[in-house]
């Protein structure tokens, strides 16, 4: 399939490997892959995408005459039609310098981060260190996060947007919690809350699901990748599920992780607000501490200092929210994270999967 594409454009395909998969069972798969091509003028790694379900415009279909199947080429994203132009150094100067700032030079740029048909960042490095990335969104989405970012004060400040789904954003001085708690550093707990507290009622709209309400979905998804777990997740999700709010409704992030929070002269701030709205404050806990418990697992050289930052945290957030529930919603984090070791392919996903299962049954109790 990949081959017939990539000739179809010119190419020889050498190699390839799948970086991520994302299944939504009983919609779509999707699949971006890691590929060395041949080309007229040379060799090069590209990065190549496919999917199934509803497939939209801009993607060529190769179909075994039951199932469609749509492959395009990175940066030509068919959902994120802004991508050619963030990944172009030339283009992204242009850009920033359409939002008022004084580049004075040549641009550099990274992509930091890619969701086939979801999103992408790219930060772009200016002559006089200052940074500013670009969020790559499906174009309905961009004025909304452009809007959530210049009313909320704890998040970077957007510089503008484009009909093509491009957003701005300037680059926060510090480094995430993250890095410092690979640097042996922690966070003040205070300072985590506060930042949460500094998300405007105006990021409303309505009511979200909690983590453990969505448990249900990660538990299919791991009965479908890994069926000898299916017992397991499924028990897991039975647990954590609930039926009424197990808290107010309060402003929330929705994806609340250590990759998420910038930390400068000991204080937090937040990177990314596109999932913020409403729901519980339990539910931005239990996502924090989740992850850092999965990145003390992955990373067992550090696992002991991670633990204690996340112990603290704990402490701290069961002073304002239920400690038995917080377990419960943390395990419920924990599940949907089983999901990631498939999604990216990594070399031993069957037994990291397994892991993680455990983990959230650690949480349970």
């Amino acid at each position: 399939m990949l081959a017939t594409v990539v000739a179809g454009a010119g190419g020889e395909l050498l190699h390839w490997s799948a970086a991520q998969v994302d299944h939504q069972p009983g919609k779509r798969t999707t699949v971006s892959y890691s590929a060395t091509v041949k080309w007229p003028d040379g060799t090069r790694n590209e990065i190549l995408g496919a999917s199934s379900g509803q497939l939209p415009d801009g993607v060529v279909r190769i179909t075994d005459g039951t199932t469609d199947v749509g492959v395009w080429r990175f940066p030509f994203d068919p959902d994120l039609p802004g991508l050619p132009r963030a990944v172009d150094p030339a283009q992204a100067r242009i850009l920033i310098e359409a939002s008022g700032l004084d580049v004075g030079g040549d641009v550099s740029i990274h992509t930091r981060a890619y969701r086939p048909r979801r999103r992408a960042v790219v930060e772009v490095r200016l002559p006089n260190q200052r940074r500013v990335f670009i969020k790559v969104v499906r174009p309905k989405l961009a004025k909304d996060l452009h809007d959530r970012h210049r009313i909320a004060t704890t998040a970077p400040e957007s510089l503008g947007w484009t009909d093509d789904g491009l957003v701005l954003l300037a680059g926060l001085p510090g480094r995430t919690l993250r890095e410092e708690l690979l640097d042996y550093k922690g966070v003040d707990p205070r300072s985590v809350t506060d930042a949460l507290d500094g998300l405007p009622w105006e990021l409303g709209g309505k009511r979200r699901p909690t983590w453990g309400q969505k448990a249900a979905h990660y538990a299919e998804v791991v009965a479908v990748t890994a069926p000898h777990l299916s017992k397991r997740a499924w028990l897991i999700a039975a647990k954590v599920h609930h039926e009424s709010p197990e808290g107010p409704d309060v402003p929330v992030h929705g994806d609340f992780y250590e990759s998420q929070l910038i930390i400068h002269n000991g204080q937090a701030r937040l990177l990314d607000i596109d999932t913020a709205g409403r729901g519980e404050r339990l539910d931005d806990a239990a996502c924090l501490l989740g992850h850092l418990s999965v990145l003390a697992q992955i990373r067992a050289d550090h696992a002991a200092h991670i633990t204690d930052v996340q112990d603290e945290l704990a402490a701290h957030f069961s002073e304002q929210l239920d400690p038995l529930a917080l377990h419960r919603r943390t395990a419920a984090v924990v599940l949907s994270l089983a999901t990631g070791p498939h999604r990216v392919q990594e070399e031993n996903w069957l037994r990291n999967t397994e892991l993680r299962v455990e983990l959230a049954e650690r949480w349970l109790g």
